[in-house]
């Protein structure tokens, strides 16, 4: 197993906007874009923690996620990386980064999500994952995570390396650093530097006294396709030019740095190898492509035209944030209901009674079929969430795709998950209960009526009819 690499920061959602301009806007001076495609993907932290696990590296991200679509969104694509994810929750709006772009050239940036947030309470296997790194990447986007306080006394008693990529509108490093990876424009702005000279001149000036302003083993200064300046103990810096120059799209380049960075040394490289293997990784990524080659894309997470109410993620995403704004616990179960019967109506009913909505979690046709069989399911996904959205105790239903649900749990966060039946009498640990421990939900156990299963009805009415 690859060591893990602990990713700490604010996730964002990025979109890009493609299109093509040909003409002007008849009631003003802009470009009109002709809209040809949409693609979307992690931003900021998350960007980070999906090109170090697309790579095949364990990786783990503590970040905040906001109870809306594009936190469920955000969750699938890094949960389908292979991305675990600590949430913490995040007050608002998903921040959302909108680039409208003609021939590969952005025309303009759009920003949603509002002014930033403070996240919430850190749950304690957030603060737990961080024993257990090689190393751990600080990706501050300058919306509140690198402030948080229990996160940075938690970094402060950590053994593994730490890299810390920062941002002018976030806070100083934690003391003892092992690299901190500001570009040059950053370097002037958070050291206040306005002298002239060379671009080596302004990064070792900058890099030096940035390094002893924020007692870090070293500050390495990134600058573009001219490669990047290291700035350590020593007088003298090392100079890493650029293997290759390029003028493709850099977006997400210094995250390829950042997380390149921390990943060598995790495997024990020196600060100055690590160094040389970041700005050759980040040269290659603009080289081949940038974040478009980088990522390939993923489906939406459901077909919203298709879904009946109260069935879909946004559905769910408006509930729990109703429930949360007033103090309110949030239940969940799972399942494939493929026909509804007496038993599930049990579990479902107990369920309900531990919070003030249920949410279920219901496999889709294509997971149902991996999980039980190419004759299975009996019922389609839609008609089975517009079974059980009917019912008085289930508030909302969300269908998931994969085996389990690890991806809509990470949305959803529940503070309850519930199972029913088969554990009951001891046996080994839910699967899902290490996952709901990562922001502080609880799993438990509801009675489960005996006899009462979709399999064992399945067969009895196949018997009686072969029986006629």
């Amino acid at each position: 197993m690859s060591p893990l690499l602990v990713i700490i920061g604010d996730t964002l959602l990025d979109k890009d906007v493609e299109g093509s301009v040909t003409r002007i806007a008849p009631d003003a001076p802009a470009p009109v874009l002709d809209e040809r495609e949409v693609s979307d993907r992690p931003g900021g932290a998350g960007l980070a923690a999906l090109l170090a696990a697309r790579q095949g590296h364990e990786v783990a991200l503590v970040t905040a996620l906001a109870d809306d679509e594009g936190g469920a969104r955000l969750s699938r694509l890094l949960a389908e990386a292979g991305v675990r994810v600590y949430a913490l929750p995040l007050p608002g709006a998903t921040p959302e980064k909108v680039r409208l772009r003609a021939d590969g050239q952005v025309l303009l940036r759009l920003d949603r999500g509002g002014s930033p947030q403070e996240p919430g309470e850190a749950p304690a296997a957030a603060l737990e994952v961080l024993g257990s790194a090689a190393a751990i990447l600080v990706s501050d986007y300058g919306r509140g995570m690198a402030r948080h306080p229990a996160i940075r006394r938690a970094l402060g008693e950590v053994k593994a390396p730490i890299v810390w990529d920062p941002h002018p509108n976030g806070p100083a490093p934690v003391p003892n650093v092992r690299l901190v990876t500001p570009n040059a424009s950053e370097v002037r702005r958070m050291s206040g530097d306005a002298g002239g000279g060379s671009t080596l001149t302004v990064a070792q000036r900058g890099g030096h006294h940035l390094r002893q302003l924020w007692r870090a083993g070293a500050v390495v200064v990134t600058c573009g396709g001219d490669g990047a300046v290291l700035c350590h103990s020593g007088p003298t810096p090392l100079v890493v030019p650029a293997p290759e120059v390029s003028d493709g799209d850099t977006c997400g380049a210094g995250d390829r740095f950042a997380a390149t960075a921390a990943l060598a040394l995790a495997s024990g490289a020196l600060v100055s190898e690590a160094v040389q293997e970041a700005v050759a990784a980040a040269s290659s990524y603009v080289a081949g492509g940038g974040v478009t080659a980088a990522l390939a894309p993923t489906p939406e997470l459901v077909d919203k035209s298709e879904m009946p109410d109260r069935v879909g993620a946004a559905e769910a995403g408006k509930l729990i944030a109703a429930v949360r704004e007033r103090g309110g616990t949030v239940v969940a179960t799972g399942g494939c209901f493929d026909l509804l019967h007496i038993g599930h109506l049990a579990t479902l009913q107990a369920a309900r009674k531990l919070g003030d909505c249920l949410i279920v979690c219901l496999n889709s046709d294509d997971s149902v079929r991996r999980l039980k069989g190419p004759e299975r399911p009996l019922t389609n996904e839609r008609d089975r969430g517009r079974l059980l959205a009917a019912l008085d105790c289930v508030d909302a239903v969300v269908v998931f795709d994969e085996p389990t649900p690890e991806s809509v749990l990470s949305w959803l966060r529940p503070d309850v998950w519930v199972k029913g039946g088969d554990y009951a009498d001891g046996g080994p640990e839910l699967p899902e209960a290490e996952l709901v421990k990562r922001w502080g939900g609880q799993t438990v156990i509801v009675p489960y009526l005996d006899g009462r299963s979709t399999t064992r009805t399945i067969a009895a009415a196949r018997s009686a009819t072969s029986q006629r």
